[in-house]
């Protein structure tokens, strides 16, 4: 039986040899049949199990149960099959900000037998162009709230175009909607058809596409909220992560849907909107980045956050002064962990009973990692080098062989970070590999930097790069949010420059200094450094 009516995207999968290792597999909690669509684990199973009338969406001005989410991606299922021609194996892009609709239509794109890219809200026509013309996307269901952009796409790939939420149109989907069936067959995907398409925020050249089977969706399920989070159907997730950013996508819909339980979703989630909705829903998990987890701890006293029993932090590495600072606000220890967009979700995180401060982590349930010099050889303990990770997800790069050779070595996934393990088994984060800094000889990692600037009782946020200079080879600059504006003066930073050298290694000190209002972020809260470079 072949994949789907449109191969394209099994087409351009990295050949046999360039694939990464599944040895876990062979556990028994990973273990799937050969046909499998993952909705039916993630949402027809409540149905069939009785439990349609369970809450599992919440906005502030919506609740949707596990029935609503049902018939309406049955719907939209059949809106994308009979009136808009798709195809099995068709690529199809979703643009909103996180709210119920936008779940439904991920579910109806798999059920129908599509393949779901879903992108974040921010991006512009040219960045849609790009993901579009590079999965040959023929469809897009897009929010009317962001139609602006979308409408100046251009594209010989995208056929079909539909807008949901008070569309101007005559053919909106909700309107589609009404006259359809409440009932869909899932198309019999199998468990290693691919069910999505996420695209890396590359900072040079054409974005990268990474695929995932329906297997994998599942597998993740298995993986970090078992090991981490025990959920159970009475818990309420929340985060302000996009839906189209494969961390949000686990942790606000995926996750709480495998165990039952109920997500609360926020289409612009400030730290005061977020802590709001917490205090309101009884929010029990939350997933956000360390910069949120930063601001979050200087308002939470104002609010009442005692439902809240697992914190989740990733996107970038936690540092130590944020998750102290928080645990001495709340009590709550924040879990930090470390995934990837090519692996899907998180691999090396903790649990309360396991936790070190300061440390990612060890290799999750389902995965493992090692510490490697660059010809590929095991490190010894608390040794940086390159963090090798396999396990029931791998980086399964369309149509760039280049790139995979890099990303896969040997089976192992090559995240990219410099990692030590100390001898406990634990992962502490070191550096990007980009983002070490090489100054007259010596090995600086920008975030350590960070980490100790971030403790000046005057320093709101910073990030640090590597300025090239011809005598040391780099230096070290570092780009600072003051809490008191007016204090950016010559004086300040002469007086942070001898503050930091009395308080860390002289060596590390960042000989350039930059006062600014604001860093540059992605919408996940990651900060943006090649910017900054």
């Amino acid at each position: 039986m072949k994949h789907y009516e449109d191969n394209f995207a099994h087409n351009n999968l990295p050949n046999q040899d360039l694939m990464p290792d599944y040895s876990f597999l062979d556990l028994p909690q990973f273990q799937r049949p050969e046909m499998l669509n993952c909705v039916h684990r993630l949402l027809d199973y409540h149905i069939e199990n009785g439990n349609g009338n369970n809450i599992c969406i919440r906005t502030f001005s919506e609740t949707w149960t596990y029935q609503d989410v049902y018939e309406k991606s049955n719907q939209i299922a059949h809106v994308l099959v009979d009136d808009l021609g798709l195809k099995s194996g068709n690529r199809v892009l979703i643009r909103s900000a996180n709210n119920p609709m936008m779940v439904a239509c991920w579910f109806a794109i798999l059920k129908a037998g599509g393949i779901v890219v879903a992108t974040m809200p921010l991006l512009r026509a040219k960045e849609l162009t790009t993901i579009i013309d590079c999965a040959e996307i023929s469809h897009t269901i897009c929010d009317s709230e962001l139609s602006e952009e979308m409408n100046l796409v251009k594209s010989n790939f995208l056929k079909k175009k539909i807008y949901f939420r008070n569309s101007p149109e005559a053919s909106g989907l909700e309107k589609l909607m009404v006259s359809k069936p409440k009932t869909f067959s899932n198309y019999h995907s199998k468990s290693d058809s691919i069910a999505l398409i996420g695209f890396t925020s590359g900072t040079t050249g054409l974005p990268k596409m990474t695929s995932h089977y329906h297997k994998d969706i599942l597998n993740i399920c298995e993986a970090f909220p078992q090991y981490s989070l025990q959920p159970t159907q009475n818990d309420v997730f929340t985060g302000s992560p996009p839906l189209g950013f494969t961390f949000g996508l686990g942790g606000l819909v995926l996750f709480p849907m495998y165990f039952g339980a109920s997500t609360f979703l926020i289409e612009k989630p400030s730290p005061d909107i977020l802590l709001q909705a917490i205090q309101d829903y009884k929010i029990t998990i939350c997933f956000t980045a360390p910069t949120a987890w930063r601001i979050i701890t200087t308002k939470v006293a104002a609010f009442d956050i005692s439902s809240l029993r697992k914190c989740v932090s990733a996107g970038e590495t936690l540092p130590m002064k944020v998750w102290q600072d928080w645990y001495d606000a709340t009590g709550l220890k924040i879990i930090d962990g470390i995934g990837a967009t090519e692996m899907l979700h998180i691999f090396i995180s903790s649990n309360e009973k396991n936790m070190k401060p300061g440390a990612t982590g060890v290799a999750i349930t389902g995965y493992e990692a090692k510490i490697i010099d660059t010809n590929g050889n095991e490190l010894p303990r608390n040794e940086p080098g390159r963090l090798a990770v396999r396990g029931i997800t791998g980086c399964k790069y369309l149509n760039r062989e280049d790139k995979q050779k890099e990303y896969v070595e040997n089976g192992w996934n090559i995240t990219g970070d410099i990692f030590r393990q100390d001898e406990d088994g634990y992962f502490w984060f070191v550096a990007r590999g980009d983002d070490m800094i090489i100054s007259a000889g010596y090995n600086i990692a920008a975030i350590e930097v960070e980490s100790v600037l971030l403790t000046h009782e005057d320093i709101l946020e910073c990030a640090v790069v590597g300025l090239p200079d011809e005598e040391r080879g780099m230096l070290v600059c570092a780009h600072i949010v003051l809490k008191d504006q007016t204090k950016a003066t010559e004086s300040m930073k002469n007086h942070i420059q001898h503050w930091f050298k009395q308080t860390a290694a002289p060596y590390k000190y960042p000989r350039v200094i930059y006062f600014t209002e604001s860093l540059p972020k992605t919408e996940t809260g990651k900060i943006q450094r090649f910017k900054l470079k």
